[in-house]
């Protein structure tokens, strides 16, 4: 299917239960690309999902192939006053069965547009699995810029995993 048949669009409070399942696909297919761990967040309840979906501090852009979500990105927005220039990229996820189809592109597109039509965001963060070369490119080519490698960061199965903390200036 090509990207162009992809929607993307924020996912809403209705979409908690579509969320959670892709989600706990992400974090069941790659545990070592995410902090939270599929055994945490399987027990949690689809209103939780919910929850976070209307969070006023957080937009999770969906990409959807018809009605199956096939990518997901969250961009979090600080609430601290001291903080408010910062945003975050995090959960970045295309289904295995969807990638190489630019939904990635089309998500990272998406968060950084909303990051810019917010006057008050000036930096845009992430962090990404050190290993994971692809996306890293896919981050660099919109200028993202690595500040700082966390060694061992995450710890999956008795195995250190290394994350990069990449950042985007938006605006001075």
């Amino acid at each position: 299917m090509p990207a162009a048949s992809i929607s993307i669009r924020p996912l809403l409070k209705q979409d908690g239960e579509l969320y959670k399942v892709h989600r706990l696909e992400a974090l069941q297919q790659h545990p070592e690309a995410f902090a939270a761990s599929y055994e945490e967040e399987k027990s949690q309840s689809v209103q939780s999902f919910e929850e976070r979906l209307s969070s006023s501090n957080a937009i999770t852009f969906g990409a959807f192939a018809g009605d199956e979500l096939t990518g997901s990105v969250t961009l979090f927005r600080e609430s601290k006053v001291k903080m408010q220039h910062k945003a975050y990229l995090f959960a970045m996820y295309v289904s295995e069965e969807h990638r190489g189809k630019g939904i990635a592109k089309t998500l990272i597109n998406e968060a950084i547009k909303k990051a810019r039509e917010c006057s008050d965001i000036e930096q845009l963060y992430l962090t990404v699995m050190s290993e994971n070369h692809s996306a890293k490119r896919l981050y660099e080519s919109y200028g993202f810029k690595t500040y700082g490698v966390e060694t061992n960061a995450l710890k999956v199965d008795g195995a250190y995993y290394d994350e990069d903390h990449m950042m985007l200036i938006l605006r001075h």
